[in-house]
């Protein structure tokens, strides 16, 4: 088994193994993962923090032993926390680092950073303050960053950032935590999931405070949530039907 580190602001993690494939989530900097495959110029992954797998391309990443892959792992994660950070290699050459990227690698990579980090579990109340750096990030399938950023991509981070760890589908993330029976039981930083005509769950959302979501359709938007799903304030519709609501915290 072979193992890297993602050392490159954001690599494309693609379902085959070709450029044109479809994008189904990003590898971000610092992210860890194991190589389960190799074939000529691409090679097959599993995430380490969600076990998420897919294809990236063999000139994306750094190879590092098992011994460090662990070591790493191990840390406490240590995570930027400002829109957008640099990193400095050993010849002085910058390369920018998007919200949420991994540093606990960067003695491995021999790379320098000042900027600001991220490392301890942060109280449920700070969900929605790190929800707003998201806010109007134009949405992306497979994204995971302030430039683009899918549905269960921005709850992933926004929990990830304070220290919690959720998987990465919407319909994987519904399988986490405690369902609640109405919305009046909800509190903010609870996760508000949604289904399309067939029963699969296609969506996720953040609840906020006095019955609206944060969530990522179109754009990161805030809408009102009532107990049919959401209503969107713009095109005054529902555009999205209410499955379940868990409490993960």
């Amino acid at each position: 088994m072979q193992y890297g580190i993602c050392n490159l602001s954001i690599v494309p993690l693609r379902l085959e193994n070709i450029d044109t494939s479809e994008m189904v989530s990003q590898v971000l900097y610092g992210d860890l993962f194991k190589i389960l495959e190799m074939r000529k110029s691409w090679c097959k992954i599993r995430l380490a923090f969600d076990k998420y797998e897919g294809w990236i391309d063999t000139k994306q990443y750094f190879e590092i032993s098992k011994d460090v892959y662990d070591d790493l792992r191990h840390e406490n994660p240590k995570m930027s926390s400002d829109l957008v950070e640099f990193i400095q290699d050993k010849n002085k050459q910058l390369y920018s680092i998007p919200l949420g990227s991994q540093l606990n690698g960067l003695n491995v990579l021999e790379h320098s950073f000042d900027g600001l980090i991220s490392k301890e579990k942060k109280s449920k109340d700070q969900l929605i303050p790190t929800a707003f750096n998201y806010l109007n990030a134009p949405y992306l399938w497979g994204g995971k960053t302030p430039f683009g950023i899918d549905c269960s991509g921005f709850t992933q981070m926004v929990y990830k950032l304070n220290g919690y760890k959720l998987l990465r589908d919407a319909s994987q993330q519904a399988t986490q935590g405690e369902a609640l029976s109405f919305i009046e039981e909800s509190e903010p930083g609870d996760l508000a999931f949604f289904d399309n005509a067939d029963g699969n769950i296609t969506h996720v959302g953040i609840i906020m405070k006095d019955n609206y979501i944060i969530h990522a359709h179109g754009k990161v938007r805030i809408d009102r949530l009532d107990h049919s799903g959401i209503y969107n304030v713009d095109k005054r519709i529902h555009t999205h039907k209410l499955r379940v609501i868990k409490k993960v915290i």
